[in-house]
């Protein structure tokens, strides 16, 4: 309550509370945010295992290659990213599904996602003819045969779960709740 909504008749120590009407639906909105967000977890989560899990089943030297078919990293840092990019997304969708870090892990969702999307679409620009290799290997397929605006749309489409949570991380069933001693009142009223 603000201090407008308070008026002090003259003589008065109390103060009349002025009863403000809340905006049609707001209520509605305001319980239905946490569980937008733990759907928006739920989707993000299952997004990363999705691709993750089949990536850990290829050798590390047919990951390397795959990164390194995008011609974007030098090889190094390719052969690097390679290696290491199923466990950082198995990490991703594992921590953001128990809703550990959700902000944080939100964030680097958004981050690798526009990654991904500026990969794709620097193919195209190139002239690079691949598929993305998402939740496999990247190979070169016939030109005209390439797929990136649905690539680019497709992981568009998964940044926006991840845009909601770094704008409303807070939802039921996530450790960051039981971590921080949060009680499904504080995690349902917005801040101010």
């Amino acid at each position: 309550m603000s201090p407008s909504d308070q008026v002090r008749p003259k003589g008065s120590a109390k103060p009349i509370v002025r009863e403000t009407p809340e905006r049609p639906g707001a209520s509605h909105w305001l319980s239905a945010q946490p569980w937008i967000s733990l759907a928006a977890r739920l989707g993000l989560g299952i997004m990363w295992l999705y691709y993750s899990v089949p990536k850990l089943s290829y050798s590390s030297d047919a990951l390397q290659l795959a990164v390194r078919e995008y011609r974007i990293l030098p090889d190094s840092l390719a052969n690097a990213f390679g290696t290491v990019q199923p466990f950082l997304e198995l990490a991703l969708g594992l921590l953001v599904l128990i809703g550990l870090g959700t902000r944080l892990v939100a964030v680097l969702s958004g981050l690798l996602l526009l990654a991904y999307i500026g990969g794709i679409i620097s193919l195209g620009a190139r002239g690079i003819a691949i598929n993305c290799g998402c939740g496999g290997i990247a190979s070169t397929v016939a030109a005209g045969h390439t797929r990136y605006t649905l690539d680019v749309l497709r992981d568009i489409g998964y940044l926006i779960p991840a845009l909601w949570l770094i704008w409303r991380p807070r939802s039921p069933l996530a450790l960051d709740r039981w971590l921080l001693g949060e009680s499904a009142e504080s995690a349902e009223t917005p801040r101010r």
